[in-house]
Formats: structure tokens, sequence, C-alpha cells
């Protein structure tokens, strides 16, 4: 990847690190199923009437919806509604990386290098140690909940990449078309119009007013301006290349967490952040300047050879 592809890539992990104060924040307010639905309906609404309808299959389009709006944050916001630590959950869903590596090369048959292969290896196990730092705590039923967000995520990845629309940020727009609907409906059935009606009740009042902040950050810039670049790189290059800087999400969710929730990460913990960042930025390193400059002597060869 180019270094301004790189530099994109640590942008959206910032993006999307923060997002899950912006998210702790929402569900404070909202019942978790509604507020999925009422995340992807201030998308969606607008979307239907200004944006034309990106020129990707139909297939793709909902699978993207499907992958990355349903399950993945169903999976999100059910677990941390159930006490999943915010910190923690940026990193438990991290494990959508793995699982689109694993994807791309099973469906797509994307190629897998010795470097990428070490890279995603060592930012596993990283996520591992910081797992283990918190075993036990809150109980399995929740971290399944986030992981199934994370394989979510992965086949949302994978539809992107095979969508490959021409505008990146429509796809995103109308992948929020989908996810509305279903998960009303599921919120009536699950939580009942009793509890949502008891959120709406307290809307106006200023102690929701972190709620409606989280969850503008999260629509304006978690989704529409993370995913819109994040689309645009799955675009770009192999999906193996780009799933694992999603890798350093957790590195900034854990620290904001700390600093905004007072949730302390243990020594292993940090251990596991830092083998994280190695893993991801030997993955996706630059090529060294030798090799570069090999590169333009071969280019400088062929094209003389051409010419004779």
């Amino acid at each position: 990847m180019p270094a301004r592809h790189i530099a994109l890539a640590c942008l959206v992990a910032v993006l999307w690190g923060v997002n899950f104060l912006a998210i702790h924040a929402s569900l404070q307010q909202f019942p978790p199923i509604f507020l999925v639905a009422l995340r992807f309906a201030l998308i969606a609404v607008p979307a239907l009437l200004f944006v034309p309808r990106p020129q990707v299959p139909t297939r793709w389009l909902v699978g993207y919806g499907l992958g990355f709006g349903v399950v993945q944050f169903l999976g999100l916001y059910l677990g941390m509604a159930a006490g999943f630590p915010t910190g923690l959950a940026s990193l438990v869903l991290q494990a959508s990386a793995p699982f689109t590596v694993v994807l791309g090369a099973l469906l797509l048959r994307e190629s897998l290098s010795p470097r990428r292969v070490v890279g995603i290896a060592a930012a596993v196990a990283g996520l591992g140690l910081v797992g283990i730092s918190r075993g036990g705590a809150g109980g399995w039923w929740p971290f399944a909940l986030v992981l199934l967000g994370a394989l979510g995520w992965a086949f949302g990845n994978i539809s992107t990449r095979l969508a490959a629309p021409d505008k990146p940020l429509h796809l995103i727009l109308w992948m929020a078309v989908v996810p509305p609907l279903p998960m009303l409906a599921l919120s009536l059935v699950v939580e009942g119009p009793a509890e949502i009606g008891d959120a709406w009740a307290t809307a106006a009042t200023a102690e929701a007013v972190p709620a409606w902040i989280g969850l503008a950050y999260t629509v304006l810039l978690g989704t529409i301006v993370g995913s819109g670049i994040w689309v645009w790189l799955m675009k770009r290059h192999p999906a193996g290349v780009v799933a694992p800087f999603s890798m350093l999400v957790p590195v900034v969710g854990m620290l904001t967490a700390a600093l905004v929730l007072d949730e302390r990460p243990s020594g292993l913990a940090l251990a596991g952040g830092l083998l994280v960042v190695a893993g991801v930025l030997w993955s996706g390193r630059l090529p060294r300047v030798p090799d570069l400059v090999g590169t333009r002597r071969q280019r400088r060869r062929l094209a003389s050879s051409a010419a004779q």
C-alpha cells in the first residue's frame, strides 16, 4: 500500500476507536436493538431521497447491509448492553480482520504472502493477550455476541470487495437502507414498545444530550466518513491487505476508554496492544528503499530491452 493509503487506514482506525465511546454514550439512553434501527434510519432516509443508487449488484448491496449493518452492530450493541467493557469490545470486534483474511482466501482466492501471515499471526497473538488479561470478566455470552459482530463485519468486507463500487460513499449510504426495518421489527418483539417509549420520553432532557452526541458521531464520522474511506481502500487493495489495519482500532478504543471511562488495562493488555501495532505495521510495511531502487532499475532494463 502507498504511504497515503496507510495513513488513511490509520485515520479510520482512530475514528472507529473513538466510536466505541460514542456507542457507549448512546446505549445509556436507547435499547440496543432499537439503537441499531435508529442509527441506520438516520442515514437511510436522506440516502433514499438524495443519493443515486450505487451501480452494484443487489446481492452485494444487501450482503453488505446484512453483514456490516445488521449482524455486526446487533452483536456489538447487544454485547455492550450486556456489560461487555467498551475498550475490550473494540478489541474483540477486530477479530473481523483474521475472519476477512480467511474468507478472502477461501471465497476470493486471494494469496497470503509469508509477510502477511506473520504480521496477522502476531496481531492475533496480541489480541489473545489482551483477551487473556480480561478473561472471566462478565461471562462468555457478551463475548460471543461481540465475536458474532466481528464475523458480520468480515462478510461485509467481502461483499464490498465483490461489489467494487465506483462511488464507495453511495454504497455506504445505501447499505443503511437494509437494517432499519428488520431491526425495528426485532426491537418491538424483543425489547417491546414500553422500553422504546421510555427511552423516547426522556430523549429531550439534558441527561440525553451525550447519547445524541454519540449517535451523531457514530452516524457521521463512524459510518459515513470511516466506512467510506474503508470501502474506498477495499476496492483498491486485496481484503487481506486492508483488513489487518482494523487491528489498530482496539489500541485507540482501549486508550480512550481508559481516559474517559477509567477502564484501566493491565500490563498484559498493554503488551498485547503493542504486539497488535507491530503485527499490523509488519504486514502492511512499505518496501525498503533498496527494493524500490531495484524495481526502478529492472523497469529501466526492460524498457531498454524493448527499445532494442
